[in-house]
């Protein structure tokens, strides 16, 4: 009779075996809970990495944006203050010029007194005496020392202002240099971006550079400059209407009227050579607008188009979707989403649309408003030529026409 060979070894109980069973589907429910955890987390960490990321850098180039708008403002400030500055170092110069001619126009007059003094010295006898020619010709000579006095002092002063003018417009001028030189670095950061080219990891990026300044103290140096120069303008405004005024002192009645008219006319030229200069600012910064309101259509129009090949997208999507066979042809939420992008998409390309062509009305009013600042130029620039002619044509009256020294113009920098 055969017999059923029994395999040596441990046996388990059948309770052992479903335990064992429970046991190993608990753990494999477990690992997956866990791992389907381990897997959200990393999503939401992701997800809201990327939105930091993004924000974060969205902010820096906001920020960098705004640093350049401020740059540029003072750079703007601090180049009009320049071209004041210019002005005023050219017209304290003309007036310079003008009291060392006055002062050498002086030497003739003395010279005839002196002379009529020594001739009435030839007098003989009895016509020997104190009379009252001789007595106008001695204050003849005082005043004319007097005079001879005040305008070699204003000479003097309007020199050493000269040299405080030019200290100032050099260090607006550096001050500008340095001006551009961050506007260049900030706008090469503000065009960096994860496929620029030479983008690298550096060592130790975040320290503070030797050198470096607070924001305040960024401020308040250019606002220094700025004051100084003002002020040094203002300064010399002052001492050359008290030179023009000092020349016209020491000329007699006829010339005093003269010399009011010669003044409104240097003053019209000095609101003028502002006014010519405020429309080239002006035109420079209108200028400037019309080339970034055409690369912001350029971008608006790019932006339509992407816009425009997105809503093809959504609709090829959608068009496609309604081949699914029978019962597949439900509206899912992908069915629900597409409807959404479609209507989100087309809204905003007629949002496109329209500021798209609000910026073209307003490159078109910038076009026209260009235009009538270089038609107003052109006649500023003009006056500025008639004027300077007045002055050169009313310079025959007080210097004999054979000795009449032609000047530089001071608009056009040639010899009128």
């Amino acid at each position: 009779m055969a017999m059923l060979s029994v395999k040596p070894g441990q046996r388990f109980s059948l309770p052992d075996w479903h335990t064992n069973s429970h046991l190993i589907s608990a753990d494999a429910e477990r690992q997956r809970s866990a791992s389907h955890q381990v897997r959200q987390e990393a999503r939401a960490l992701c997800n809201e990495t990327n939105n930091q990321t993004k924000w974060d850098e969205h902010d820096n180039r906001t920020r960098l944006a705004e640093r350049i708008s401020s740059v540029n403002r003072w750079k703007e400030t601090l180049d009009k203050c320049l071209a004041d500055i210019d002005v005023e170092i050219d017209a304290l110069a003309k007036v310079k010029e003008a009291a060392e001619r006055a002062l050498q126009a002086k030497n003739l007059p003395l010279d005839v007194a002196i002379e009529c003094l020594t001739l009435r010295e030839s007098r003989r006898a009895i016509d020997v005496v104190r009379d009252p020619v001789e007595e106008e010709l001695h204050k003849e000579v005082k005043v004319i020392d007097k005079a001879k006095r005040e305008l070699q002092q204003r000479v003097h002063e309007a020199f050493e202002q000269l040299c405080l003018l030019q200290e100032a417009r050099q260090q607006l001028s550096c001050d500008c240099q340095r001006k551009t030189e961050a506007l260049e670095v900030d706008r090469l950061c503000l065009s960096l971006n994860v496929n620029s080219p030479n983008i690298s990891f550096k060592v130790n990026p975040t320290r503070v550079p030797d050198g470096s300044t607070a924001l305040d103290e960024w401020e308040q140096n250019s606002q220094c400059n700025k004051e100084h120069a003002e002020a040094e303008v203002k300064a010399s405004t002052e001492l050359r209407e008290a030179t023009v005024l000092a020349i016209a002192q020491t000329n007699n009645e006829l010339e005093a009227q003269r010399v009011a008219t010669e003044f409104a006319l240097r003053k019209r030229i000095r609101d003028l050579e502002r006014a010519y200069d405020e429309l080239k600012w002006q035109e420079q910064n209108t200028l400037e607008e019309i080339v970034e309101m055409q690369e912001e259509i350029r971008r608006l129009e790019e932006d339509l188009r992407r816009k425009t090949q997105d809503l093809k997208v959504a609709h090829t999507r959608l068009e496609t979707r309604t081949y699914r066979p029978n019962v597949e042809l439900c509206r899912d939420q992908v069915q629900y989403g597409l409807t959404d992008e479609v209507h989100q998409l087309e809204g905003t390309i007629r949002a496109l649309k329209q500021k798209l062509a609000e910026s073209q009305d307003a490159l078109d009013a910038l076009y026209r408003q260009l235009h009538r600042i270089q038609t107003d130029i052109g006649y500023k620039a003009n006056s500025l030529v008639l004027d300077n002619k007045c002055m050169d044509s009313r310079r025959k009256l007080m210097v004999p026409a054979e000795k009449f020294v032609p000047e530089f113009d001071t608009f056009n920098r040639t010899t009128n």
